[in-house]
């Protein structure tokens, strides 16, 4: 086997769902919040015109940046909603999944033994796409105690002669927080001042609460050039089994990203495509009662951790995570309560550890469920610490 793998873990969050599967299988009845998806059906009009396209015949390649009606749709977004300028011909590519996109940013920006900085606890895959890349991953540990904040002083002190680029997610997975204007000027300005490149993940920008701004780093003086955006349909329109993203950035910097889009899939799905311009371009209400939604459930879990013994949990300003700190429930791990979680209450939930440095003492709840599994949820796990 390749000796880049031997160093890899598999994905936490994978890996326990299929811990998941197993006990469903045996007859548990396990509630499972540890995953990232929506629990909401995929738009009737997005749907819809993704089966006239099989239906018409429209299953065969594509260029490989993607559908131009599509491309241009993306161009469109970002115009409105980012006030970022792209020409859809040059700098932009349309990919299989989000996911996608990152890895082959990733694999064009970074050279075998340069160091990308990770603010951390951040979303499990990030570390394991920059090693297959042969780079350094570098955390830069934020502390729950300064409500994650990620400062200057601290990028500063990750930065050295080998360091290329700086990878942030706003809304973060997992701890739900939103890049304050402060924090994203300091990413920029570190980044200007180190000739760095900046690959924000935005997949969950339409997921906000509280009227929260959401901040896209290309949009900061010095930062066009070298920034690549990535974003996707999953999260936002409920799309996650479409496997539909994109990335955004400068023609020249995109063309050298193409290059690996190019080698590797070749393409995003043609059927799929169409169904995305859809969703960018039909009518966009149900995301916003999606959101009304999720901020219901994210009222009624923060309520019931809050209530838990030991336990506390800020309200996240993004996405549908809850990130509970457990560090005064006895627990020496974070790992330790999830196991312990899923044996003695049934319930599903990522351990903080997973997320890297800064994570350790949290556990990750989705709220992408219904409110009666996070009231059963809480209720099992309120019941299990109180006989423990």
């Amino acid at each position: 086997m390749a000796t880049r793998f031997s160093k890899l873990e598999r994905s936490a969050t994978v890996a326990l769902l299929d811990q998941v599967h197993a006990l469903r299988a045996q007859g548990v009845k396990v509630l499972d919040l540890n995953g990232g998806e929506p629990d909401f059906a995929t738009a009737d009009h997005i749907a819809a015109e993704a089966s006239a396209a099989l239906g018409e015949g429209f299953t065969h390649y594509t260029p490989s940046r993607g559908l131009l009606p599509l491309r241009e749709a993306v161009s469109e977004k970002l115009a409105k909603d980012n006030a970022l300028v792209t020409d859809p011909a040059t700098d932009v590519i349309i990919t299989p999944s989000a996911k996608h996109a990152l890895f082959i940013s990733l694999l064009a920006v970074l050279d075998p033994d340069d160091e990308l900085i990770i603010p951390t606890p951040s979303w499990v895959s990030y570390t394991s796409m920059a090693q297959l890349a042969g780079a350094r991953p570098v955390p830069a540990e934020l502390s729950a105690d300064d409500g994650f904040r990620i400062t200057r002083e601290l990028l500063e002190s990750r930065v050295s002669p080998r360091s290329k680029a700086v990878l942030v997610n706003t809304p973060n997975n997992p701890t739900g927080r939103v890049l304050s204007r402060e924090e994203a000027q300091d990413i920029a300005d570190f980044a200007v001042a180190h000739d760095l490149f900046i690959i924000a993940d935005e997949i969950y920008e339409k997921i906000r609460y509280d009227g929260g701004e959401h901040l896209t780093l290309a949009g900061f003086p010095g930062c066009a050039e070298r920034t690549l955006t990535v974003n996707g349909f999953s999260k936002g329109y409920a799309m996650t089994g479409w496997r539909l993203g994109y990335v955004a950035g400068s023609a020249e910097v995109i063309g050298q990203v193409l290059k690996a889009q190019e080698h590797t899939v070749g393409c995003a799905g043609s059927f799929v495509q169409r169904g995305g311009v859809a969703a960018l371009t039909g009518r966009q209400d149900f995301v916003q009662d999606m959101v009304e939604e999720y901020a219901a459930r994210r009222e009624l879990i923060v309520a019931g951790l809050d209530s838990l013994p030991g336990v506390s949990c800020p309200p996240p300003e993004g996405a549908f995570y809850a990130f509970a700190d457990i560090r005064r429930t006895g627990f020496a791990t974070s790992t330790g309560f999830a196991s312990w979680a899923l044996r003695e209450a049934g319930v599903a939930l990522t351990p903080g550890s997973a997320f890297g440095p800064g994570g350790e003492g949290h556990v990750r709840l989705s709220f992408a469920t219904s409110r009666e599994v996070i009231e059963e949820a809480v209720t099992r796990l309120s019941s299990a610490l109180t006989k423990r």
